[in-house]
């Protein structure tokens, strides 16, 4: 039977794990459940004062427990943080490790630190080197509590720890790749995550994320929140077996030798139109002379530095920006820097800058401006949705994520337009994909309630056939017909 090796996320120890390791050993395997060090609950017990414990400390206590098993092979088990420690210990003994499993947990490299995927400002300031933990309700910043009992948490108040702050912003050093061995996903969907989320990733998102789609991982999903070794510890417990076997759901995602006839092209044959280039902006032209109203397209992410062409350049957004063009509006492409989940505020202010700059252009009429946002760029809209001035005309968006999912820790709170839409907002034109990705639709659900509550305008446009990306993946009557519905009901909001 199959060796486990548990490590789980800040401010817990081997205590999370009881029901787990209780199931795993009934069914006949063996496992180990690790307290780190400076996680005991009489804090510096290991004899090093807790707010001195590192991330290379951890690693170290992993390596530690994995040469004093018998067993040739084992299966380490991350959760949250503690796929950090995991992944050096399973580099430093690559002959040990024979499956890391990446329980609801990130997907970092060489050089990440933990800290770049938590919450806004949570390791700021920390006393005497210790991130306090959590209590009550606000556990719920740290991922979804769905599936916990009253109990549960009270015993996550009881037990939890300080979590030493070098341990969150030590950089993981690795030496090869965390897929150089087989690798399970265990994805809790209560807090945002699900296979198709990750297949969406895989399609569309930077290339590092390729890997997903090896014939060495498999993925899990399991009906609960963020802490599922108490939520859900029997499934959990056989989930683990299932991927100690090499169990788990294969990635479905296209296959790039026999692309569709239209792939790389918009699904509108617009004719070039004149095109500047300003800085991270680009101006497609009308023929039209004089100070014509713009619309502003950002794209969503995150995306790689590297990508190219650059969102910029994509068929998508050279299609949208001819297409306004053609209407006798200029259409202002952008390539903001959003190159990770922490990455919302930078972004923000490269829009803020590519506002500033196209209205300023003499042949932009300033006072007469649509924002159109796509994908997980819709969060870039809160701050428009919340403080609208007077010369935005329209808020558009496409395929929108609209809140951030509970395992987006380090995207900041502003960045939720359910929160920020209202009856004193822009006019927002809604385009909604009938095949939307789930994580993504619940919160197009949320934003149109708020709407609805708030008295906002919400112009919808369904378009029931299609996926996320529908502008280059869904070639129809219908996809085309909901493009141009959209750009015709900006083009209203802006000059009328």
């Amino acid at each position: 039977m199959a060796v486990f090796v548990l490590v789980s996320g800040p401010f817990t120890g081997g205590w999370v794990w009881q029901e787990v390791v209780g199931r795993l050993r009934a069914a006949g395997a063996e496992a180990y459940a690790v307290t780190l060090s400076g996680m005991e609950k009489k804090a510096g017990t290991a004899g090093v004062p807790a707010g001195e414990v590192d991330l290379e400390a951890h690693v170290e206590d992993v390596v530690r427990v994995i040469d004093g098993i018998g067993a040739r092979e084992l299966v380490l088990v991350g959760h949250d943080y503690g796929i950090h420690p995991v992944l050096g210990a399973a580099d430093r003994r690559p002959d040990r490790c024979g499956r890391v499993v990446f329980l609801d947990a990130g997907m970092p490299a060489d050089g990440d630190p933990a800290a770049a995927s938590l919450p806004d400002g949570s390791v700021a300031g920390a006393a005497d080197g210790l991130v306090p933990a959590p209590s009550g309700g606000r556990w719920e910043r740290w991922g979804s509590t769905a599936g916990l009992s009253a109990g549960d948490l009270a015993r996550l108040d009881r037990l939890a720890v300080p979590q030493p702050v070098r341990t969150l912003t030590q950089p993981l050093r690795l030496t090869g790749s965390p897929f150089d061995r087989p690798v399970t996903g265990v994805l809790c969907t209560a807090n945002g995550s699900g296979i198709s989320m990750v297949e969406m990733l895989v399609a569309s998102g930077p290339p590092r994320f390729a890997v997903l789609a090896g014939p060495r991982v498999g993925f899990f999903e399991l009906d609960t929140g963020h802490w599922p070794m108490l939520s859900a510890p029997g499934p959990l417990a056989d989930v683990l077996l299932r991927a100690a076997i090499g169990e788990g759901t294969r990635l479905t995602v296209p296959d790039a030798a026999t692309p569709p006839a239209h792939a790389g092209s918009f699904l509108l044959d617009e004719p070039e139109r004149p095109r500047v280039r300003r800085g991270r902006v680009d101006l497609h032209l009308p023929e039209a002379g004089g100070p014509r109203p713009a619309v502003l397209f950002v794209h969503g992410g995150p995306v790689s530095a590297e990508q190219r062409p650059t969102p910029r350049d994509s068929a998508t957004f050279l299609g949208y920006g001819r297409l306004v063009a053609g209407q006798g509006l200029v259409g202002a492409t952008l390539d903001h820097r959003l190159y990770g989940l922490g990455a919302f505020p930078r972004a923000a202010g490269d829009l803020a800058e590519a506002v500033e700059l196209v209205r300023a252009d003499p042949r932009v009429d300033g006072e007469r401006i649509a924002l159109w946002f796509f994908s997980a760029g819709g969060l870039l809209a809160a701050d428009w949705l919340a403080q609208a001035p007077p010369w935005l005309r329209c808020v558009a968006l496409t395929c929108p994520l609209l809140a951030p999912p509970p395992d987006w820790r380090a995207v900041p709170a502003r960045f939720d337009p359910v929160r920020a839409v209202g009856a004193s907002g822009p006019p927002v034109v809604l385009t909604r994909a009938g095949l939307e990705n789930p994580v993504f639709q619940a919160t197009v659900d949320a934003f149109r309630a708020a709407a609805d509550r708030s008295g906002a305008t919400v112009d919808l446009i369904d378009v029931p056939t299609a996926r996320h990306g529908f502008e280059t993946l869904d070639h129809t009557e219908e996809t085309r017909a909901a493009v141009r519905r959209a750009a015709r009901a900006v083009r209203r909001y802006v000059t009328g």
